[in-house]
This record gives C-alpha cells, sequence and structure tokens, in this order.
C-alpha cells in the first residue's frame, strides 16, 4: 500500500522538507545517541510500517525487538519519533502557506476554505451586503487560553521552532543560491540539535506567572503579529464577493480570553493577588507592543504641512498635547515642527509612557488613544494620504480595538461549594445545610440590597475574605482596565440554579456592583457531570424564574452564558455517554 502513494504534483515541495527534516533528525540521532541507535530506531520504523500495512500478524515482530528496552532507551526511541513528527507537523504548516500563496499567484480560482471561496459562495447563493453586514455585526468568537500547567512548552523550545518556520518559508524563494541552501541547513541543524538537548518540560511544576509568560508568548509574538492581516484578507474578500461596497468600517469580530490567573478551582496558587498579577501584567505588555508601532509611525508619516494639509483635529491635538507634556514637547527637533503627524505621534507615546507608568496625562482607556489615531487616519484619508501610511496606522488600530489595554479578557472560575461556604460564613450561618443557604440568599437578593442582620463584616481567615477579594479584584481590574479585561464568573460543577444566585449574592455582598445595583458580569454555569448536564434546562429555567435574576439578565442584555464541560463529563461517564449528554444538553 504505502510503495502505492503517490505524491500529488502540488504536494512534492511538502515531500522535499519531510525528507530533508527526516535526514536531519537521523544525523542528530546518529550525533547524540550514536549510530547503532539511529539503526534501531529504523528498524522500529520499517516494522511499524510493515504492521500497518500488512496487518496485525506482524505485530510479533515489533514486539520482539521493543520487548526488554530500558526506560532510558525507551524514552529516547519516543523522544526521537516525536522530535520527527513535531519538525513533519512545521513542515505541513509551511505547506499551507506555500499552497496558498500557489493560489494567489494562479488567481484562477478561490482556495477552498477560504474567505474569499466561502464568502462567493454566500454571494451567489443570493446573500446580500446588508445582510452579510448584519451578520457580521453580530459575530463574536473568542479563543481562550485555559489553565493547563501541564501544556506548558518550554518558551526556549517554541521560539526555536518559529526559527525553523521561518528557515522553511525562507526556501520558497525560487532565487535562492546553494550557498544559501547550505547556511540555512546548517542552521536548521543546529535548531533541531538544541531542541534534542532542551527538556520539553520543567521537572517542577509551572509558578503561575510561568504560565501566564506561555500564554502571553502566544498572544504577543503570533496573534499579536497576525490579526491585522485576517482583517486585511476578510475585507478583501468582501469587496470581491460584493463590489461597489465599502467594507472598510467592519467590527471587531474576534477577542481572546484567558483564564491563567484566574481558573481558582483546584489551584490554591490562583486568587485575588494572581487576579491582579495578571491583569497587571498583560497591560504592561500590550502597552510596551504599542509604543514601537507609534514609534515607527512617527518616523514614517513625516508630512510636512509645506506639501500638504493635515486636519485641524490633529494641529489642536499637537497644542492640547505640548501643553500636557511640555519637557517632551520642548525635546522636539526643530526641524520636525512643520511635521504635525510625527509630532502628535511622538506625544502620544508618551502619554503611553505615563499610562505605563498610572502618572499624570495616562490614558483613562483604550477609547482615547483610538480617538487620537482615527484623527490621523480621517486626516490622511482627507489629504492624500491613503498611499501615505494608512496601511500600518490601520494595523495599529485593529490591535488597539482588539486588544485594548487588556491584551485579553480574564475569566475566573471557581467551585460551586466554595460560594456555598463563603456564603455561610458572611451571613453568619455556622454549619449550614445547602438549603439553609439558599433560602438566606433568596432573602437577601429580594431585599433592599443592604447586607441582612447578623452579617459577619471582611476580616481575618476563611473562604468569605477570599472570595471577597477576589471579586474586590474584579471590581479593580473592571474600573482600572476597562470593560473586557474582565470575563465571565464561571461556576465549576454547577447543580442547581441555587448555584448561580450564590454568586450573584456574594457580588453584592463585596460591593461588585453599579450605581444601579446591578452585577456587571456574566455568571456562567458550567456543567460537568452527566447528571447536570441532564438537569440543564432545568437549571435555566429556575434561573429565568428568578425575579432577582431577571433584573440581572436585563442589565446584561438578556445575554445568559453556559458552558458544558466535555473534559469532566466524559471522566464521570465515559465518552459515549458524555457524548449523547452533551448533545441533549445543547
Amino acid at each position: 500500500m504505502r510503495r502505492n502513494v503517490e505524491f500529488a504534483a502540488k504536494d512534492q515541495p511538502l515531500k522535499e522538507d519531510v525528507g530533508l527534516l527526516g535526514r536531519l533528525i537521523g544525523d542528530v540521532l546518529a550525533d547524540q545517541l550514536g549510530r547503532d541507535f539511529l539503526a534501531f530506531t529504523e528498524q522500529v520504523r520499517q516494522r511499524a510500517i510493515a504492521r500497518r500495512e500488512q496487518g496485525h500478524g506482524q505485530l510479533d515482530d515489533l514486539d520482539e525487538l521493543l520487548d526488554g528496552l530500558d526506560q532510558q532507551r525507551a524514552s529516547d526511541l519516543v523522544r526521537a519519533f516525536s522530535s520527527y513528527f513535531q519538525v513533519v507537523n512545521l513542515a505541513e504548516q509551511v505547506h499551507r502557506i506555500r499552497r496558498r500563496r500557489d493560489y494567489q499567484r494562479q488567481g484562477a480560482s478561490p482556495q477552498p476554505g477560504s474567505f474569499e471561496e466561502v464568502l462567493q459562495r454566500l454571494a451567489d447563493a443570493g446573500v446580500s451586503a446588508s445582510q452579510m453586514r448584519q451578520t457580521l455585526g453580530h459575530l463574536s468568537l473568542e479563543p481562550v487560553f485555559t489553565a493547563h500547567p501541564t501544556e506548558a512548552t518550554r518558551r526556549s523550545i517554541l521560539e526555536k521552532e518559529q526559527a525553523l518556520v521561518r528557515l522553511l518559508v525562507s526556501r520558497l524563494d525560487p532565487g535562492r543560491t546553494p550557498q544559501e541552501d547550505q547556511a540555512q541547513t546548517e542552521q536548521m541543524r543546529l535548531l533541531v540539535t538544541a531542541t534534542w538537548q532542551t527538556a520539553e518540560y520543567s521537572p517542577v511544576r509551572p509558578l503561575v506567572e510561568e504560565e501566564r509568560e506561555h500564554v502571553l508568548y502566544y498572544l504577543a509574538d503570533v496573534i499579536y503579529r497576525a490579526l491585522p492581516a485576517c482583517y486585511e484578507d476578510l475585507g478583501q474578500a468582501l469587496s470581491k464577493a460584493w463590489p461597489g461596497q465599502d467594507w472598510s468600517d467592519l467590527p471587531v469580530l474576534v477577542r481572546f480570553g484567558t483564564w491563567v490567573g484566574g481558573d481558582m478551582d483546584g489551584n490554591p496558587n490562583v486568587d485575588a493577588i494572581s487576579i491582579r498579577a495578571s491583569l497587571k501584567a498583560q497591560r504592561e505588555l500590550v502597552l510596551r507592543r504599542y509604543r514601537p508601532e507609534v514609534q515607527a509611525l512617527a518616523r514614517m508619516l513625516s508630512q510636512s504641512t509645506s506639501r500638504v494639509a493635515v486636519s485641524r483635529a490633529v494641529l489642536e491635538r499637537v497644542s492640547e498635547y505640548r501643553q500636557l507634556f511640555p519637557t517632551v514637547a520642548s525635546a522636539i527637533a526643530a526641524r520636525h515642527e512643520e511635521m504635525p503627524y510625527r509630532c502628535l505621534l511622538t506625544l502620544i507615546d508618551a502619554r503611553l509612557e505615563a499610562t505605563l507608568a498610572d502618572a499624570e496625562g495616562a490614558y483613562a482607556g483604550p477609547d482615547a488613544l483610538l480617538a487620537d489615531l482615527q484623527r490621523i487616519r480621517i486626516s490622511l484619508l482627507r489629504h492624500a494620504g491613503r498611499n501615505a501610511g494608512l496601511f500600518p496606522l490601520e494595523r495599529l488600530l485593529w490591535r488597539v480595538r482588539t486588544f485594548g489595554f487588556h491584551f485579553a479578557t480574564l475569566d475566573v472560575r471557581q467551585h460551586a461549594d466554595m460560594h456555598r461556604a463563603a456564603l455561610a460564613q458572611a451571613l453568619d450561618l455556622g454549619e449550614a445545610s445547602p438549603e439553609a443557604v439558599e433560602s438566606a440568599v433568596q432573602t437577601y437578593l429580594a431585599g433592599d440590597g443592604r447586607p441582612p442582620i447578623g452579617a459577619l463584616p471582611v476580616s481575618g481567615d476563611g473562604p468569605w475574605p477570599s472570595q471577597y477579594e477576589v471579586l474586590q479584584a474584579m471590581r479593580e481590574g473592571l474600573q482600572h482596565y476597562g470593560r473586557h479585561a474582565v470575563g465571565p464568573y464561571i461556576i465549576s460543577m454547577c447543580e442547581s440554579a441555587a448555584d448561580v444566585l450564590n454568586v450573584l449574592a456574594l457580588a453584592r455582598l463585596a460591593g461588585l456592583s453599579e450605581d444601579s445595583g446591578e452585577v456587571p458580569l456574566d455568571l456562567v454555569p458550567l456543567l460537568e457531570t452527566i447528571d447536570d448536564l441532564g438537569r440543564g434546562p432545568v437549571i435555566l429555567e429556575g434561573l429565568f424564574a428568578d425575579a432577582s435574576y431577571r433584573r440581572h439578565l436585563a442589565a446584561r442584555q438578556n445575554r445568559q452564558l453556559v458552558m458544558l464541560g466535555y473534559s469532566d463529563s466524559s471522566k464521570d461517564g465515559g465518552l459515549v455517554a458524555s457524548r449523547w449528554a452533551l448533545y441533549r444538553a445543547q
């Protein structure tokens, strides 16, 4: 069967990349573990292929080869195959780039599954431009990085993989010389060998700070760079599918979330301190990513008022910011005085620096930064600047719209039992039953908003002071970092409507409420067992029948988020029962 497999002409370059990387892995194994180990690995590979192609009759040959392996040799064998498959995966990712370029170069038909192909099919099916605008206006995608410390691959390995991908991409250049090919191959050999000599994971369970660094690597080094190109591709595809329409005002369709630093369920290291630290670290990192872009724009947008007009709004902002940052303004070179865009962007950078330091003149939030950048954008559009700097400015605008001053929304999760314990302590109920807690909560939520008589102050240790601090950290995050900084409050192992109402009561007791008295959080039941998935409709009906919760929902645009536990329901009831329960719940 394998001998009859033929690569299509379009996939020959992938075959070549895989062959090159496979040879490099072989060289590394021979260099690091000896040629005998390489020969042994090749024997295992050949017998595994024979077993797959010829059936189970070949299993004995493979068993014979593997029987009696010591732990170190078995570990090396696993790493050898893992290393090979990892580089093959990278080669396949690069091949996707190659195939996309091939489609774009040929220009005959759009690539299947691309924005262009999907949107053209919709247009051909009769979907109008106005219908598409309405759909985009209601679309919201939020990939969330959940907290999985055991999957925290070392950043040094991730950086080497990125470097390897860049070298593979450079091989797409048909004009490269044999000498350049050889130099690239040696660089690949270095990366593969250094990766082999680096442990994939730390033997020590990573701290919350290290988990956060892992997530922020993807956000800051990968997603941050790629995001504007996605909107550019979408805008171009929309223009092709519905020509003559203006698609320059696309809404924000994608934002990102994270549980790292906010997932308290089962992790004693996650608390109010980690919530505050995560929000602060994410804010600092995204502001530091904006500043080099603003500085580069200041160098790029060197338009002189002696050559082209500039909108009054830009000139007024420059004048205003000169008063706000006199030291920075005085340092602007005299030869740049007639370059308003450069002056304004220099002063915007000063305001971002003040924001990082929480100093006087800081931006109150991302909307004010967006307003400054929009002044420049409008001026460029009105004064023949579309091809004189609009492109990099719009890329920065997409990033600020998406990431704000928070980078990723921090979701918070806690077990339902902890909420009951916190309420029992807060309301001085002692060892009260869940039913007694539920009754007290109902009375409190139906009242005038003041804590019940007998409620304990926040002091000492225990679940209530801990929960109070968490809710205070969330309140501060919303106030200081913006409404997108803190996401939903997720209730693990939610078994009833009372488990959700408990969090509503805790938030009010802790003062996490707006002037209207409403709690500015989405409260999310997480249904994780087979039984809880079956009770899902009853839980929601109970919530919607509660008058206090209906008021809460009205303030949240009558939107209720629900989470279904795929992993935990599988652990609870097995794969088939889990999938059936999930299907029924949905």
